[in-house]
């Protein structure tokens, strides 16, 4: 059965997604929604998009199943390169130094390939200096897409999947091959992370403080002053001299006084600054 929305339903339903996760969809992206949901409309025998907005409010399975349509999953192994090196090479060396525990948090790690890659990190640093990070290394992996974090829980790979950045040398020491096609991520990669469910528009309270923070390639889906928000509330988690990473195509403007940009050869982090009660 096809779908299609009408003006008046795309705007109603651009205003609940937004509503509901922060996301904030442009101008002619009907297809999106209608690709997206067609299956959700199916299963639910829902007559349309007209009836789909009516009944999210009120039924908390649907409206789950939307924001978990509608979050972009694309991720990659190392994405980017440049802020996984920065973290191996320049900041673990400095963290190892305060032989404390660290924490780092993974925000939108969709299916988990962010977080595993800080851990293979983690777990190659060790590796290459042994006695150093003598504390323990946690990882909090955070998603607002159940899908997503099953997925990333599992730490199941299709063999596609893990060509997307993954070397062949790293798929060899931290996966088990599983049949023909199948990986699984090893325990000792696993076992410092912590998976979550969480919409970066709720409270950050519960997690605790971060050394380092990455939250790459999500907020190019959101609002300037949803960013903000989440940029400004993102320095409240961020222990003393601690980085933020945004993604290669995101920057943290117009938060000079929260963050100082920090240049590596190449790439870039955003140091915390301390801030003034009356800027937060």
């Amino acid at each position: 059965m096809s779908f299609s929305i009408s003006p008046k339903e795309y705007g109603q339903f651009k205003q609940k997604l937004e509503q509901y996760c922060g996301i904030t969809l442009g101008e002619n992206k009907e297809y999106l929604i209608t690709s997206r949901l067609r299956r959700l409309l199916e299963s639910e025998k829902l007559a349309g998009f007209s009836e789909l907005i009516k009944v999210m409010d009120c039924n908390s399975k649907i409206k789950e199943a939307v924001i978990d349509a509608m979050t972009t999953n694309e991720t990659l192994w190392f994405r980017d390169d440049h802020p996984f090196r920065i973290f191996r090479e320049k900041l673990l060396p400095e963290l190892a130094k305060a032989r404390r525990p660290l924490r780092i948090w993974s925000a939108a790690c969709s299916t988990g390939q962010e977080p595993y890659s800080l851990s293979i990190a983690v777990e190659e640093f060790k590796r290459l200096n042994p006695g150093a990070l003598s504390g323990e290394v946690k990882i909090i992996a955070t998603d607002i897409s159940p899908s997503a974090l099953a997925i990333a829980k599992e730490g199941i790979y299709p063999q596609l999947a893990l060509k997307r950045g993954m070397a062949d040398v790293h798929l060899k020491q931290y996966f088990t091959q599983q049949g023909n096609n199948e990986w699984r991520i090893n325990d000792e990669i696993k076992r410092r992370i912590e998976f979550r469910s969480l919409n970066l528009q709720a409270s950050y309270s519960l997690l605790g403080k971060f050394d380092i923070v990455f939250c790459r390639n999500v907020l190019i889906y959101f609002s300037a002053d949803f960013k903000l928000d989440i940029l400004k509330r993102i320095h409240g988690t961020l222990n003393k001299d601690g980085h933020l990473f945004v993604g290669a195509s995101e920057a943290v403007n117009n938060l000079s006084d929260f963050y100082a940009m920090k240049q590596f050869s190449p790439g870039i982090s955003y140091q915390v600054k301390p801030v003034a009660a009356d800027n937060r």
